[in-house]
């Protein structure tokens, strides 16, 4: 392909002046604006604030979006949900290059500055292209830290995690993205809303006799969440237990019958729009529980105990603070918090 097009992007690159670790921290900018970050193992150098980034994921998306950076944005990619309530018209500003992953050809065509994704698997092998691939035409690429954090992804599935995400961990990547872009008061003011809805959302609520299943999508192989990833971060902040917190997997493929053996008290569903997996919207998930002869007699389907979330909540992304917003209530009008 032809080299002049990420040949502009170049010129963005240069060693810069302020090093930040990839949970975000305290800094200042100088005159040029100059960042150099560690962010998953890679030194990322971006010489000034992007003009014409290229967000990868979704959940990376709606963080740019929640910072105003709409305008900043040549193009996203790789939609599982609707875009989050009160971002819709600023998504419409931003072109949106595939629903999926989009081919690297793609992503060059829109002349990129800066590229960040939400997935370590779609800047590496097998995704939209490597990290490496991108740094050679001189564009810095940033991914999620909380999919790198503390997390294995060398084997097959979703990875591994060695130890339990937490929410700090999806405030450092809104605060290394609002410093990349030189906007890290707006970065600040949105982790104080994120704090202050956590806060408010889990104030008084006790759920230590709660157990829970997380379902994210496939009715045949399903998908439950493991201990350690987003869900993780809901069920600890209810103080609950999740039925498959014995496995570190992010997302193990569980058969129906070891899940009815467990048989949870509430379903925390996920309830996507796209079409990749069998049974990918709750109301096809719901169906599915209740006429299954193996699931049907579980309590949580006879009682009906179903909490519906976005499949970028049940991801690390600040839409986790809305699961656990969402769980909450849940558990509420279950009348099963103490």
């Amino acid at each position: 392909m032809p080299l002049a097009r990420p040949a502009r992007a170049a010129v963005l690159l240069a060693a810069g002046s302020l090093l930040l670790t990839s949970c975000g921290g305290t800094a200042s900018t100088d005159a040029k604006a100059a960042v150099t970050l560690t962010n998953c193992g890679h030194e990322v150098r971006v010489k000034a604030p992007p003009r014409h980034a290229v967000s990868l994921n979704q959940g990376t998306t709606e963080i740019l979006l929640s910072l105003g950076l709409a305008d900043r944005l040549a193009g996203t990619a790789t939609w599982t949900d609707p875009v989050m309530k009160g971002l819709e018209k600023d998504e419409a500003e931003a072109p949106r290059i595939a629903e999926n992953n989009p081919s690297f050809e793609r992503v060059l065509d829109t002349e990129p500055d800066f590229v960040a994704a939400s997935f370590v698997s779609t800047l590496g092998k097998g995704g939209v292209a490597t990290r490496e691939q991108f740094e050679k035409l001189g564009v810095p690429t940033y991914v999620s830290p909380s999919d790198c954090a503390g997390k294995d992804n060398s084997g097959g599935g979703d990875g591994e995690r060695d130890k339990a995400l937490g929410i700090d961990t999806v405030y450092g990547e809104v605060r290394d993205l609002a410093t990349v872009f030189g906007v890290k008061e707006r970065g600040d003011a949105l982790v104080a809303s994120l704090r202050q809805r956590m806060k408010k959302a889990t104030a008084g609520t006790d759920a230590s006799d709660v157990t829970l299943l997380y379902w994210f999508a496939n009715s045949d192989s399903p998908y439950m969440a493991g201990c350690c990833g987003a869900p993780g971060i809901i069920t600890r902040a209810l103080g609950a237990k999740n039925v498959f917190d014995d496995t570190h997997e992010e997302w193990p493929q569980i058969n129906w019958e070891t899940v009815a053996d467990r048989d949870p008290d509430v379903l925390v569903i996920g309830d996507l729009t796209r079409k990749s997996q069998t049974a990918e919207s709750a109301a096809k998930k719901i169906a599915f529980l209740e006429s299954n002869p193996v699931t049907r007699n579980m309590d949580a389907v006879r009682h009906k105990r179903y909490v519906l979330l976005s499949g970028q909540a049940m991801n690390p992304t600040i839409r986790t603070v809305e699961g656990v917003e969402q769980v909450a209530a849940g558990l509420r009008r279950f009348g099963l918090v103490k």
